[in-house]
């Protein structure tokens, strides 16, 4: 039986940590992928993980946890792609260190992803946005926090992750004001900022106080926003601006969704996809075409733009006394 734990060890350490030098998240996500992983090995099996084999984790183990996930923890097609792409990396990365296990490993990297129905993307209109910013009471200092994050993630389009790191020194005013992140794949960029989203942050940013390594949006106890309360405070805002936008009752609206928002202002505004690409930190144009798609405005605008086929309606008439006479019945 050929030890587990020295392979996860170093694929962790080594692999992930110095070859490739993944970012945090990335770390994060295979770590609990790996932790799912064993529980469900040591509860299938009778094993503590430390006890576990490389031979145990063989594709049969590896397909009846993925179907665990989707069946009874009732994950996404999505999240079951994500985590085996995290197992797949590290058999990937065994391959060469247990050469005498390769019909194991093959096996396990030959199971496929699982194919799903891509939706629409949710997003929200002039109206709806506009009533989400109204709903937040601007008269206390969280009110105020809100309204500028709110704004900030509509108008820039940031990931959830990056509006929660955002800092002070990451914001540039000026006549070029823009914002600077870190994004997905340790990608910098930055993002313009207009005009009415720049004093609304001067004047928060100068009501916060604080230093330029400061969260921009700190919670109430000064740290950073976690993921959990930045959803909190989106879907808080999005219920009382259902009381005046009645549409927003039929949306669930998360941080995402105002990402997406910001897109979709880009793609009616005309802007090219590969701009909406950078400016949302897009590794690849394929990821950006989810908008194209639920652009369904242009596609009206281009069904105006037709001329019209020259025929006319005419009912049909039974040439054949026979087929006149079933036509009459």
């Amino acid at each position: 039986m050929t030890p587990l734990a020295p392979f996860v060890h170093s694929f962790f350490t080594e692999r992930l940590a110095k070859q490739r030098q993944a970012s945090p998240h990335t770390v994060a996500a295979y770590r609990l992928t790996f932790s799912l992983l064993l529980r469900f090995a040591r509860d299938r099996l009778g094993k503590a993980p430390s006890d576990l084999g490389l031979e145990d984790l063989d594709a049969p183990l590896v397909a009846a946890f993925l179907n665990h996930l989707e069946v009874e923890r009732h994950n996404s097609a999505r999240t079951r792609n994500a985590r085996l792409a995290a197992i797949h990396s590290f058999y990937s990365y065994i391959a060469v260190l247990v050469p005498h296990h390769a019909d194991l490993v093959k096996r396990v990297l030959d199971i496929p992803c699982k194919r799903f129905a891509r939706e629409l993307v949710d997003f929200l209109s002039r109206p709806e946005l506009e009533a989400l910013l109204a709903a937040v009471d601007q008269r206390t200092h969280l009110g105020r926090r809100d309204h500028a994050l709110l704004l900030v993630a509509i108008q820039t389009g940031l990931r959830a992750s990056e509006l929660i790191h955002l800092r002070s020194e990451q914001i540039v005013s000026g006549k070029h004001a823009h914002l600077r992140c870190t994004g997905k794949g340790r990608k910098d960029r930055c993002v313009p900022l207009t005009r009415q989203t720049t004093e609304v942050l001067r004047a928060w940013l100068h009501l916060r106080g604080g230093g330029p390594l400061d969260p921009v949006f700190p919670s109430s106890r000064n740290g950073a926003l976690s993921l959990d309360a930045l959803e909190k405070i989106v879907a808080k805002h999005a219920a009382t601006a259902a009381a005046t936008c009645p549409s927003l009752r039929e949306k669930r609206v998360t941080p995402h969704v105002l990402r997406h928002t910001a897109a979709m202002q880009l793609r009616q505004a005309g802007v090219d996809l590969s701009v909406i690409a950078l400016w949302l930190g897009h590794e690849s144009l394929d990821t950006t075409q989810i908008y194209l798609q639920a652009d369904l405005a242009s596609r009206e605008a281009a069904l105006s733009r037709l001329a019209p086929t020259e025929t006319g309606y005419r009912r049909f008439q039974p040439t054949d006394r026979l087929l006149a006479f079933l036509q009459g019945l």
